[in-house]
């Protein structure tokens, strides 16, 4: 049990366009929600249900994000699961968990074939 770690890998598609934002210091991340899809059988008929999920990337693989994958894009990430609070402009605390992206593969050939020129 000591080797277990905090992971996550999703398949799943983009569900809008990734938002970037580059800092004074010149370092980049991109915000996105992936959208994965699970399907069972409940009294003999299927059933799909669609879990949403907050990605951020930093530096290298928010670049690569930011130019090559759009709405809709098919992708594969690895990460680690995080959460963190904040205060909104009400002053409010608010709870957010993201996973943090620490690989990405492009699943859409048409994103391959870009990536890849």
């Amino acid at each position: 049990m000591k080797t277990l770690k905090n992971k996550v890998q999703l398949i799943g598609n983009v569900g809008d366009n990734p938002k970037s934002h580059t800092f004074e210091s010149g370092k980049k991340v991109t915000r996105f929600s992936l959208a994965t899809h699970d399907s069972y059988l409940s009294n003999g008929e299927k059933v799909q249900h669609t879990e949403w999920h907050n990605l951020v990337a930093w530096g290298k693989r928010a670049e690569i994000i930011e130019k090559y994958v759009t709405k809709g894009s098919e992708i594969a990430i690895d990460g680690k699961l995080t959460s963190r609070s904040f205060e909104n402009e009400e002053g409010q605390k608010q709870y957010i968990t993201e996973v943090v992206v620490n690989e990405i593969l492009l699943l859409d050939s048409k994103a391959n074939n870009e990536s890849n020129s």
